[in-house]
C-alpha cells in the first residue's frame, strides 16, 4: 500500500501524526526544519481506554447495527480518544463536537467522561440524521457528518 493510500485509511488523528512525521523525515533529509505548534501535537492520553469507551457505547446504544455505525464514525473521527482535539478546527472528543463545549448539554463532565460524549453524540446523530447509521451513511458520502 502506498504511503498516501495507507494514510487515508487511518483515523483523522493518526493521519495528522503520520503526515507530520512523514513531512519531518522528508524535510529533515533536506536540512529544512519543521516547527510543530502545541496545537498540532498529539492529543494527551485519553482518561478512558478505547475499550472501555466502546463498552460504554455498546451498552448505551444497545442495537448492534447502530453501535457499529456509531463506532465507524468515532473510529474515523477520534480513534476512540475522548480527549482528541482537532488542531485546526478545535473539534473535541469522541464525536469531534464543534465547539466541544456543546457537549455540556449532556453533562458538565463532557471534557473527561466518554459516557457524556457518547450521550451527546447519540442525541446529535439521532436529531440530525435519524440514527447513527443515518449519520454513517452521510459520513461515507462526505467524509464528515
Amino acid at each position: 500500500m502506498t504511503f498516501a493510500r495507507n494514510l487515508i485509511a487511518k483515523p483523522r488523528i493518526t493521519r495528522r501524526k503520520a503526515a507530520i512525521a512523514g513531512a519531518s523525515v522528508l524535510l529533515g533529509a533536506t536540512g529544512i526544519g519543521l516547527g510543530v505548534s502545541p496545537a498540532m501535537a498529539a492529543p494527551s492520553a485519553a482518561p478512558t481506554s478505547a475499550g472501555s469507551a466502546q463498552d460504554t457505547a455498546k451498552q448505551m446504544i444497545g442495537d448492534d447495527a447502530q453501535f457499529q455505525c456509531f463506532s465507524n464514525i468515532v473510529s474515523h473521527e477520534s480513534g476512540w480518544n475522548p480527549s482528541a482535539t482537532n488542531a485546526s478546527s478545535g473539534a473535541y472528543g469522541l464525536v469531534q463536537a464543534l465547539p466541544g463545549s456543546k457537549m455540556a448539554s449532556a453533562g458538565s463532565d463532557w471534557k473527561t467522561n466518554a459516557g457524556t460524549q457518547i450521550k451527546w453524540g447519540m442525541d446529535y446523530m439521532n436529531s440530525r440524521y435519524g440514527s447513527p447509521c443515518g449519520a454513517w451513511s452521510f459520513w461515507q458520502a462526505h467524509n464528515w457528518y
